[in-house]
């Protein structure tokens, strides 16, 4: 079964797909894209401090799972893209638009690794 937070990251995903689609409507792309964005930044937190992670990793051996390194490494790289992608948002924000096509990028980039990073977290939920 998966867990709450699975679920709610799922969720998020369908909005961010959402507000990708409809990205020529600034009021609502930018909020919901920044919110998404504090979400997922927030959800490492949340996992620490409502899980056990000695009895997880140490005890049952979840440390050496590649499953577990592949998720942390898309995390890493989700969260690099999202630094590129703010920086390009600001610049649009402020009427330059050189960054338009590398933003678009950046927001293909997000899709995908997002989807794999919750795949990848549904995997690992117990």
């Amino acid at each position: 079964m998966l867990s709450v937070p699975a679920i709610v990251a799922s969720l998020t995903y369908l909005l961010m797909c959402v507000a990708y689609r409809f990205h020529a409507m600034r009021r609502f792309h930018g909020p919901v894209m920044a919110s998404i964005i504090l979400f997922d930044l927030a959800m490492p937190f949340y996992l620490y401090l409502t899980r056990d992670w000695y009895q997880r990793l140490i005890v049952d051996g979840d440390i050496l799972s590649f499953l577990l390194w592949m998720h942390l490494g898309l995390i890493m790289t989700l969260y690099t893209f999202y630094v590129l992608q703010v920086s390009s948002a600001i610049r649009l924000w402020k009427n330059d638009n050189e960054p338009r096509s590398s933003h678009a990028a950046f927001a293909k980039g997000i899709l995908i690794v997002r989807a794999l990073v919750i795949l990848t977290g549904w995997l690992l939920a117990e």
